[in-house]
């Protein structure tokens, strides 16, 4: 069975504070982008990599891709106006009988570990998003005030969430909501159960300066 990483990025950077898409800031030398795809890479060397992004900053990409001599093979493709769209397009290139992995371009510190009990988990349930637990005390706050919640019965959901192509392909046939924030959301909607693995708690999703930061302190305490 071909196993697929689809890679979006499409973020633009303006929560990072800078003109250049948080995707290509530099991470240890270079983008986090290419880091991203390198987790896959060393998971798999034969996995199909498709990267999403945008249209206007495919010329960016290749300036990068020659100036880091960036030579991980990967199919580009067009982003569309929101990730549901980007990630749509991208599924257009995984075969129907493959197991593919939808991953945030900016997660650059998944471990290989994570990624193989994702696509084992896949193989056998059909899905699985890794999540981790929380360690701080959580409140949800209503109109008629705010209450404890226990953090034991939450999870935080990270990327790659991975699905067999074709359950996934016939969730995206659906109609756009902005209410689905994530793949397994569109999915579950058809009627499927989401599968839980443990994740990484390092995966996180580099949005602000602090998180680059972090991450560039991590990066090298974990590959």
């Amino acid at each position: 069975m071909n196993l697929y990483a689809l890679i979006v990025a499409g973020g633009s950077g303006t929560r990072m504070g800078t003109d250049i898409p948080k995707q290509f800031l530099e991470l240890a030398g270079k983008p986090v982008l290419m880091h991203s795809i390198d987790r896959f890479r060393a998971f798999d060397n034969t996995i199909g990599i498709i990267v999403v992004i945008p249209e206007n900053q495919f010329a960016l990409w290749e300036s990068l891709k020659e100036k880091h001599s960036f030579t991980v093979s990967h199919t580009l493709v067009k982003g569309g106006p929101s990730r549901f769209f980007s990630v749509k397009n991208g599924l257009q290139k995984v075969d129907d009988d493959a197991i593919v992995a939808i991953h945030d371009g900016v997660r650059p510190l998944v471990t290989t570990e994570t990624i193989i009990k994702c696509f084992r988990a896949a193989a056998e349930f059909g899905n699985a998003i890794p999540v981790i637990s929380l360690s701080d005390s959580v409140r949800m706050i209503t109109e008629n005030g705010n209450f404890p919640v226990d953090r034991n019965s939450l999870k935080i959901v990270q990327t790659p969430q991975v699905f067999k192509a074709r359950l996934i392909k016939k969730a995206y046939l659906r109609d756009f909501s902005p209410e689905t924030t994530d793949d397994a959301m569109l999915l579950e909607k058809t009627g499927e159960m989401i599968h839980l693995v443990g994740g990484n708690r390092e995966n996180i999703k580099i949005t602000n300066p602090e998180d680059l930061a972090i991450a560039g302190t991590l990066i090298s305490t974990i590959f």
